[in-house]
């Protein structure tokens, strides 16, 4: 399984919902759910490219970065999609996606500072 390029598809598809969005609420829906899920989608998709490059470089504690980048990728992707869905369709995706969403992609931020001080502890 190629993880570099599975992470920087899904980034990329943040990248352009991202920018899809920021564009509704310009033009559209001027709605700051949308801005904010635009927000959330383009900075997350920046991060997914950079933790794509890290883990081509073949890190240490490969798994532990893998498995909280998917997790940073899919908490934004369901909180920024429930805050659409709030729009678009009226109502939530599903009861409690957004705090769902948005309690993993903080817990992925954490995995990712814990990757990197054990990583830093593995060198020293």
């Amino acid at each position: 399984m190629n993880l570099p390029s599975i992470v920087m598809t899904i980034a990329a598809l943040q990248g352009a919902a991202g920018v899809s969005l920021a564009a509704a609420a310009a033009h559209v829906d001027a709605n700051p759910l949308l801005a904010t899920a635009s927000q959330f989608l383009m900075i997350h998709a920046a991060a997914g490219v950079g933790l794509a490059a890290r883990l081509a470089g073949a890190p240490p504690l490969r798994r532990v970065l893998a498995g909280a980048t998917f997790a940073m990728q899919a908490g934004v992707t369901l909180f920024s999609a429930d805050l659409a869905a709030r729009v678009y369709l009226g109502g939530k995706l599903f009861p409690y996606a957004a705090p769902m969403g948005g309690g993993l992609t903080i817990l992925a931020w954490l995995a990712l500072a814990i990757w990197g001080a054990a990583t830093i502890a593995r060198r020293e």
